[in-house]
């Protein structure tokens, strides 16, 4: 009797062992709660012909992800996030301004491994960036600062680790391109170069 049941349990053990491998398989479905931080090049361009040189800081806030399987281990995502918000300055002049921005980001991404307790994940995709709430202050107070938005390419690179048969904990990091126009009273001052990198932390559930 015990030699019968040796191979069901043999069986059952390694269907059991096999299920991480079908969590990213087509048709599949994810969502990820995290946090995601922004944080723009440390060049950010210059406005005037170059004589204003510009610093934009970075912002942290809640994120959230949903990605969709159309092939095994191939997803399309989308990365959305409340509003980040972000001070202007000209350097050697101070804060002249702030705005708030969202920047929701479609991505085709590869992940390897999906058996594995670690699964990297690498893709590449397009960022909308919608600026709004902008509000000017020192050089610029009481005029109208506006900025444009912006189409850009996007990559991003991750890793998932394991902690359950449907849950992962994911650490990654992103890049876009975002370049935006700034108007001062209509008149168009220059470009801003954000382009940043966005660090990120979030539990990743497979349905």
């Amino acid at each position: 009797m015990k030699q019968k049941r040796l191979p069901a349990l043999v069986a059952a053990s390694l269907a059991f062992a096999a299920v991480p491998a079908f969590a990213q398989s087509a048709g599949d479905w994810t969502v990820g709660i995290g946090v995601h931080q922004v944080d723009p090049t440390s060049d950010n361009g210059a406005l005037a012909g170059g004589t204003l040189p510009l610093s934009i800081d970075s912002d942290a806030k809640p994120s959230v992800t949903f990605e969709y399987f159309v092939r095994d281990n191939l997803g399309i995502e989308v990365l959305g996030a409340l509003p980040f918000k972000h001070e202007i300055a000209v350097k050697g002049v101070g804060k002249v301004g702030e705005t708030k921005h969202l920047p929701p980001t479609f991505t085709l991404q590869y992940h390897f491994n999906s058996a594995g307790k670690v699964s990297p994940l690498l893709g590449i995709g397009l960022n909308y960036t919608t600026f709004f709430s902008e509000d000017t202050t020192g050089a610029l107070a009481g005029t109208d600062l506006e900025l444009e938005d912006s189409w850009g390419l996007a990559a991003h690179a991750g890793l998932d680790f394991k902690v359950s048969d449907r849950g992962a904990l994911r650490v990654d990091v992103r890049w876009a391109d975002i370049d935006t126009r700034v108007k001062v009273d209509g008149a168009s001052l220059g470009t801003a170069n954000i382009d940043p990198l966005v660090y990120g932390v979030a539990y990743v559930h497979n349905f």
